[in-house]
């Protein structure tokens, strides 16, 4: 019993240090549903701290990738996965080190929707991670984000429909997940050509991608009109929702971010008065 206690208690620390953003809402849903999305989360940024990896040199990070999705496909070995990544233990961060953990904690009901998406992330990533995130059409920009953000929509689809019988429809859900996406990419656009990556396809002018971003968020916006207001699932879905709102918003102005008074403002009106 100490242990699981243990398990949530770290789960959640990794948690906050790796996403404020979903942190909040995450820590408002109930236990069972916040051990799901948690886990969820948690073995997703797991393998995007592989892809994300500055050091790593590609044939290693898609066969971690490759490897890590079959393993998720299969029945998980918490040492088979060990093993296969002793030679880079000093180089990886605690989320993903401890990938097993966060499957274990990750509750039975829904564990094999997480991994299955986890799992197509992960190939997804490993793909991208070869064709060294080169964007040469809006159907590659899609597919990027559909790998990366996307499927963050259908896992937290399949948790909802678990836990709640909440349906939702399978392009909204990736709609929100790619929109939140798309706003980082505005976001991050200067960061990002420092570093001599750049997710605009050829001729996309800033304003493009901003018509991107809106798309999807209206997608998202329908998502979350289909999920019933007063329930902690709708809060969750409404404060990152919201917030890239902000954000979009912020950045047509010719700010860099929301300042962190804005934030406060826009998280306190999301959330559930109780």
């Amino acid at each position: 019993m100490n242990e699981t206690k243990q398990l949530k208690k770290d789960a959640n620390r990794v948690l906050k240090a790796t996403s404020r953003t979903f942190y909040i809402p995450i820590s408002r849903l109930s236990q069972e549903l916040q051990e799901a999305v948690g886990a969820a989360y948690l073995c997703m940024r797991a393998i995007d701290e592989i892809e994300d990896h500055e050091e790593l040199p590609t044939e290693v990070k898609t066969t971690l990738l490759r490897e890590t999705a079959l393993m998720m496909r299969g029945t998980f070995d918490a040492n088979a996965y060990q093993s296969m990544i002793a030679d880079y233990a000093d180089q990886l961060p605690e989320v993903t080190l401890r990938l097993a953990e966060w499957i274990a904690y990750c509750p039975v009901g829904i564990r094999a929707k997480v991994l299955d998406s986890t799992a197509e992330m992960a190939e997804g990533m490993a793909t991208w991670a070869e064709r060294d995130w080169t964007v040469k059409t809006e159907a590659d920009l899609d597919e990027y984000t559909y790998y990366v953000a996307g499927l963050v929509g259908v896992m937290l689809s399949n948790i909802w429909y678990w836990k709640a019988g909440i349906v939702t429809d399978k392009q909204q859900a990736i709609g929100f997940g790619r929109g939140l996406q798309a706003v980082n990419i505005l976001r991050n656009q200067q960061e990002d050509a420092e570093r001599g990556v750049g997710y605009f396809p050829p001729g996309w002018t800033t304003e493009t991608m901003f018509e991107y971003a809106r798309e999807n968020l209206a997608e998202a916006d329908a998502y979350l009109a289909s999920i019933p207001k007063q329930t902690t699932i709708y809060e969750f879905c409404k404060i990152p929702l919201a917030l890239a709102h902000g954000t979009l918003d912020a950045l047509a102005k010719g700010k860099e971010k929301l300042s962190r008074p804005e934030v406060l403002k826009i998280v306190g009106s999301a959330v559930l008065k109780r």
